[in-house]
């Protein structure tokens, strides 16, 4: 049974604080990272006898229950012997340099990357929060109706429903229905009308549908009057669309019903 928005209930929930994710803790980078550092202008000699001495550990790790799973012991001594190579082919009297390590520099570059991605997905976050404070403000109000949509709305309905504990939100989702119709908004676009396919819930998708057909095959019919298609939409929204693909199809030029 779809939950509707409690009657009466005019609270405003409250908008999650919007938090930094943190970054993973890894032991095996936490390692490899420790051994660059140690190494930044070790000599291939120098770098050999570190090598030999993370085997020792490791060879004294084994034998210890307790130790038998070191991921970052590993991963030291991976890079020890990675660095060993490193230095092996290089020209005598060559001192490694993190800055000169095409390995450490393709790290580097793909850390900036996920840091810029999780920068974005942050701003996004605090862009659908704030946005959803706005549009419960309207709705107290009165005004949604008034209302523009914005690209990224879509999400905006989403954590408008999640805040109210997955009840469905029947005035939002009519909002967003009449402006996908009329094209108003950032629908006046075509190609983020045919995007709404994959963001908007078939209910909403359904009503638009229905809006559409009705006001084509009504000469002057208006679209804020015809609250009868939200609620076959939301009653079966699988028939409503049907039904507005039957309507549009006996309305077209050539079409066949």
């Amino acid at each position: 049974m779809t939950r509707m928005w409690p009657p009466g209930d005019t609270r405003r929930p409250l908008a999650p604080r919007v938090a930094a994710p943190r970054e993973p803790v890894d032991p095996a980078r936490i390692g490899r990272r420790v051994v660059r550092r140690r190494a930044k202008g070790m000599d291939g000699v120098a770098i050999a006898a570190a090598l030999e001495e993370a085997r020792f550990d490791a060879r004294q790790a084994s034998r210890h229950e307790d130790l038998a799973d070191d991921v970052r012991g590993r991963a030291e001594l991976g890079e020890w012997e990675r660095l060993d190579r490193l230095l092996a082919a290089a020209a005598p009297g060559t001192v490694y340099d993190p800055d000169a390590d095409d390995v450490v520099q393709a790290e580097l570059a793909a850390d900036a990357a996920v840091a810029a991605a999780r920068e974005a997905e942050l701003r996004e976050a605090m862009r659908i929060a704030a946005r959803a404070d706005e549009l419960q403000a309207l709705r107290e109000l009165g005004t949604l109706e008034q209302t523009e949509p914005r690209q990224g709305d879509e999400a905006v309905r989403d954590e408008l429903t999640r805040r109210a504990g997955s009840y469905v939100q029947p005035d939002v989702d009519a909002w967003l229905a009449r402006a996908l119709a009329a094209h108003r908004g950032h629908y006046a676009d075509l190609a983020t009308r045919e995007a709404a396919v994959g963001l908007l819930h078939q209910p909403v998708l359904a009503h638009a549908a229905l809006l559409g057909a009705l006001t084509q095959l009504v000469a002057g019919a208006d679209i804020d009057q015809l609250p009868f298609a939200a609620r076959l939409a939301t009653a079966d929204s699988e028939a409503a669309g049907e039904l507005a693909a039957y309507l549009t199809r006996a309305i077209t030029p050539g079409g066949r019903t």
